[in-house]
């Protein structure tokens, strides 16, 4: 499929219960818009039946392709979604949990043409306190970092421009834990024009999250001090 206006990099991890509910809901979401789109699927070494519920999707829905890939983790998975898909005008990252709606996308695409970097801020957030409290901790460690101006840092939620991540996600490691948190960061160094705008959140009705308690404090100092590192980098 050429001249791609939109790709929706979406990653899976043991999400059968979830994935055919999700696709369908985001394809019939998309074709409204009337634009050339493709989902972009990324099967990220899932040990249950996800990849044989995406396959049998995608042969029936021209818009999905899925990536079957060894298991790396969410970062590192949309990070090479965002690498291989660059001959989109635009691209979108949402996850596969249903907890951020495809009818809030529309508000975003239609605002796409005043800004470079659009993302949904994550409104009534239902999450475990742990969770918010490494969010606040994420949008605090960009604010000192890289600047002001991106609220929800490391949202699941988010339109940019091919043009922009072009220019910056060769240069961000592929093991990089949350590399949506530093491409925050970087939309403030560039003075891209960002919009935040709040989108519902709703728990997960199905499945279940793959870092927990002990594993995500881990998770989330490992994530601040990449984010540390890679822009003291951009001095060098």
């Amino acid at each position: 499929m050429n001249n791609i206006e939109l790709t929706v990099i979406m990653p899976f991890y043991n999400e059968e219960q979830n994935a055919s509910t999700t696709v369908h809901t985001w394809i019939e979401e998309l074709g409204k818009l009337n634009i050339s789109f493709k989902l972009a699927a990324y099967n990220d070494g899932s040990k249950d039946n996800t990849g044989k519920v995406l396959h049998k999707l995608e042969r029936d829905i021209p818009e999905l392709t899925v990536i079957d890939k060894e298991n790396t983790g969410h970062g590192p998975t949309i990070l090479s979604g965002y690498r291989e898909n660059l001959n989109s005008k635009w691209i979108f990252q949402t996850d596969s949990d249903n907890e951020l709606p495809a009818s809030s996308f529309p508000d975003i695409w239609l605002n796409r043409h005043n800004y470079d970097f659009l993302i949904g801020i994550r409104k009534n957030r239902q999450s475990p306190l742990s969770r918010k409290i490494i969010t606040g901790i994420s949008r605090l460690v960009v604010t000192l970092f890289y600047g002001r101006g991106v609220h929800d840092v490391n949202s699941p939620y988010r339109l940019m421009r091919s043009s922009f991540l072009r220019s910056i996600v060769t240069k961000i490691p592929e093991n990089t834990f949350a590399p949506n948190v530093i491409i925050s960061g970087l939309a403030v160094l560039h003075n891209l024009r960002i919009y935040n705008t709040p989108v519902p959140h709703t728990p997960r009705q199905m499945g279940e999250v793959s870092i927990k308690k002990w594993k995500l404090l881990m998770a989330a100092l490992t994530s601040f001090r990449q984010t540390i590192l890679f822009r003291y980098s951009l001095n060098k």
